[in-house]
């Protein structure tokens, strides 16, 4: 159900970017490879397979934010992975080579997104069965969260259940998954008793818009969690912050937080202080430096003490939000090191319909540390991982119990 870190950047100014389509303004042009060795039947398909290998290679040279490309030897990449990708037989198989190509930059914000999923990302809607999970200190899984409105929720599934099986096959390392519309998939369950459940869910299409959740919390303070930061998390934090502008103290939730744009991290960055602060500096592929401030404009000027919950999945422009509160005293890091995923990128359309993901420009913070690759370090470490069973089935949250133990304390 997560999302990729995204921080949307333009230089020189909080500006959130539309998607940019390409054309024959890349100034290095992609090794050639020729047709002539790929069987007639399979040409037609190979020529746009090679279009749009071109595209995000040329990309990659002309834009990347490093231009030594991280050391990577890019002309022998492109002949091995442009050859690769001439005999993709489908899009999945394509993007599959492209990934692979791109991925030797060990870049967090470089990838390419296949017709559909570019779809998927600009509607924000993707077919799902609605769990969430997470790994347990014994090595296995359990639910996490549900999402509203979704399969799982109907049939019942709630956060604590153990998953013992998908369609029959133990759990692995990862628990990404990626059902078809319309696909049926049997779970294999302990719930809260662990007692076996066997649920067949058909998965459908949902939004992947980012959730927002406001709770007052003992003593006044107030728990807000937001998932992203678009417009609709800015104006919604905006809105919060004001209703209870004479709350003692906020606790930020931002542990399931990728990024957004940065025009809203600027904004909201403003939305706690009374003068503009500085927000860190954008670095581009020609050296240049651009530094950034906060938005004071509508501000709540909020006033009270500040917590801020992170974890491995609080990315990019999460990070630096944290970060940039952090440096200036005007909130407490609590949890974990967050993913060191903080660069800015760009969107590029393909002419399959697909988009290429491009980091655009480096960042570095108020107090001169790069995050990316390397995260921020909470000021409360709060060792959690891995997950406790009896904490989530009792609905026990020790980061929060951590930031609330924190507002007990005189300022």
């Amino acid at each position: 159900m997560g999302t990729s870190p995204n921080l949307r950047v333009l230089r020189g100014g909080w500006v959130a970017l539309a998607v940019l389509f390409f054309s024959a303004c890349t100034t290095t042009p992609a090794p050639r490879i020729p047709l002539a060795v790929i069987p007639t039947a399979q040409q037609a398909r190979a020529a746009e397979n090679l279009r749009v290998y071109q595209a995000v290679w040329s990309l990659v040279a002309d834009r990347h934010y490093d231009p030594k490309l991280q050391g990577v030897d890019w002309p022998a990449a492109g002949q091995q992975f442009g050859a690769q990708a001439a005999m993709a037989a489908d899009d999945t198989a394509l993007y599959t080579v492209l990934n692979a190509m791109v991925g030797l930059l060990k870049d967090s914000h470089t990838r390419v997104f296949t017709p559909a999923q570019a779809t998927e990302r600009s509607r924000q809607v993707r077919a799902l069965n609605g769990i969430d999970a997470i790994r347990l200190e014994d090595g296995r899984w359990a639910v996490s969260e549900v999402l509203p409105g979704s399969p799982a929720e109907m049939a019942g599934v709630r956060p604590g259940w153990v998953v013992q099986a998908r369609n029959g096959r133990p759990i692995g390392e990862s628990f990404n998954f990626h059902p078809r519309d319309g696909e049926v998939v049997r779970w294999e369950f302990l719930d809260a008793r662990d007692a076996p459940v066997s649920l067949a869910l058909t998965a459908h299409p949902l939004t992947t818009a980012p959730r927002q959740l406001a709770r007052v919390l003992p003593d006044g303070f107030i728990y807000l969690r937001f998932d992203g930061f678009d417009a609709a998390d800015r104006r919604w934090l905006s809105a919060q912050l004001k209703e209870h502008r004479s709350a003692p103290g906020a606790v930020l939730d931002l542990r399931r937080n990728p990024g957004g744009d940065t025009f809203s991290l600027g904004t909201v960055i403003g939305e706690f202080f009374d003068r503009s602060v500085d927000c860190g500096t954008f670095i581009s592929r020609n050296g240049a430096q651009g530094e950034k401030n906060s938005w004071q404009l509508g501000s709540a000027h909020f006033h009270g003490r500040v917590a801020i919950l992170t974890d491995g999945a609080t990315g990019s422009a999460a990070e630096i939000f944290s970060a940039v509160l952090q440096a200036h005293g005007r909130a407490t890091v609590v949890g974990r090191q967050t993913a060191g995923a903080v660069l800015g990128s760009q969107f590029y359309g393909l002419s399959d319909g697909g988009e290429l993901q491009l980091s655009v420009e480096d960042y570095v913070s108020p107090r001169g540390a790069r995050l990316e690759g390397h995260g921020v370090t909470p000021d409360v470490l709060v060792p959690l991982m891995p997950w406790n069973l009896a904490d989530l089935r009792a609905q026990r949250d020790p980061d929060l119990a951590a930031a609330l133990r924190l507002f007990a304390a005189p300022p």
